[in-house]
Formats: structure tokens, sequence, C-alpha cells
């Protein structure tokens, strides 16, 4: 049997390094999505709620902020309940979106 040259023996390793940055990147993938499914589950749970003013305040944010955020019309159609507009909003469920903004005042930073 024919030992493997220096070169070669190199090349395999640089494609087992691939392999590993391929797998490790993978990891980071899976990681990431599961955190965002987790964050996105307590924000729906919360939303679901509305008893507390941080519930109503976190609706009336993201209700500004995800046009903005969402471009494809996919995206968009996900939150059509959320993105209604404010007058069927305020007719379906009796809210007063005329209440000044107190993002500040629940620790959400404004954009």
């Amino acid at each position: 049997m024919a030992r493997k040259s220096i070169e070669e023996r190199l090349a395999q390793l640089d494609a087992q390094r691939q392999a590993l940055k391929a797998r490790l990147g993978k990891e980071e993938r899976a990681k990431d999505t599961r955190r965002k499914v987790l964050l996105g589950a307590l924000v729906l749970h919360r939303l679901g709620e509305d008893k507390r003013e941080f519930d109503r305040t976190l609706k009336e944010w993201l209700q500004r902020e995800l046009p903005g955020f969402l471009s494809r019309p996919d995206d968009k159609a996900l939150f059509d309940d959320l993105l209604a507009a404010p007058s069927a909003r305020s007719q379906q469920d009796g809210s007063n979106t005329s209440e000044p903004d107190q993002m500040a005042t629940v620790g959400i930073p404004e954009t």
C-alpha cells in the first residue's frame, strides 16, 4: 500500500476542515432559527393576552414597525390580522388608537 504524499494529506485535511466549517454553520443557523421561533412564540402569546399595558403597547409597536420591516406580500399576509387598518381594529375590539405612545415607559426603544 503506497503512502499518501504530503500534498494529498493536506488536501484531505482541507476537505475535512471545510466539512467541519459547513457543519458548524448549519448548527449556528439552526440555533438562530430556534431563537427566532421561541421569541416569536412569546410575542404571539403576549399579543393574545392583551391584559396588561405592556401587551397593548407591544401590539401598537408591532403595528407601527412591521409594515416597514416586511417586504414580501406573502410575509405581510401572515400578519393581516395584526396589521388591519386602525379604524377596522377599533371597530372590532373597541380599542382606542389615539392614546399617546408609551414605548419608552415599557423599555422598547423607538426606531
